[in-house]
């Protein structure tokens, strides 16, 4: 589909996130292509390995908020159903099938797509890539699991920091406080993320 690719060689698949214009950012046909894909992939008993990046500048900024602020004025109560019917089944998935995932940082993750990453089993991140925990800074509650999986990373006292005073943390800093497992140049992303999944 447009909005994101399946890759699947020597066991590995690749999934990208194709929305660069918009930082990959999750409007309806990307999260129910993402999910689809995702069931596919962690039934596949071919696949020994997943890889979830983006293309661009950013690995994934989260929902789509232009398309939000439309389905609002639409019916805002079902335009919160995507948490439920989206976001937490993705995440459940990344974090529970039955075979290890990395999370390749490419450039910004932000919302639901830092939320992405963390419930990933590894991150590699460019060192252009930074992390932004910016649910508060829009008015939404954190989801898509993340005060789940913050606080396993960072500790409970830095989670309700990054959570409640949002702000970009860049790749070095992001390795530092434990959000990603190693930094490498930005050309060295895809091999570097390969080697691993191939390790795997």
């Amino acid at each position: 589909m447009e909005q994101l690719s399946l890759d699947i060689k020597d066991g590995v698949a690749t999934v990208t996130l194709n929305r660069p214009s918009n930082l990959n950012s999750l409007d309806h046909a990307t999260k129910l292509g993402l999910l689809s894909v995702l069931i596919h992939v962690a039934q596949d008993s071919q696949v020994r390995a997943v890889v979830l990046t983006g293309t661009g500048r950013g690995f994934c900024v989260g929902q789509d908020l232009n398309e939000l602020r439309a389905d609002l004025q639409v019916d805002a109560d079902a335009a919160w159903d995507t948490v439920a019917a989206h976001y937490s089944p993705i995440v459940r998935l990344l974090s529970t099938m039955p075979k290890p995932v990395i999370a390749a940082l490419n450039g910004v993750a932000a919302g639901a797509g830092a939320a992405f990453a963390f419930a990933c089993d590894f991150r590699l991140a460019a060192s252009s890539a930074s992390i932004n925990l910016a649910f508060a800074t829009i008015g939404l509650a954190a989801d898509s699991g993340s005060t789940w999986t913050l606080p396993k990373l960072v500790g409970m006292a830095r989670a309700k920091s990054l959570l409640m005073r949002p702000r970009s943390i860049d790749a070095s800093a992001a390795l530092t406080l434990g959000l990603v497992d190693e930094v490498v140049e930005p050309e060295e992303l895809e091999a570097e993320t390969q080697k691993l999944a191939d390790r795997l």
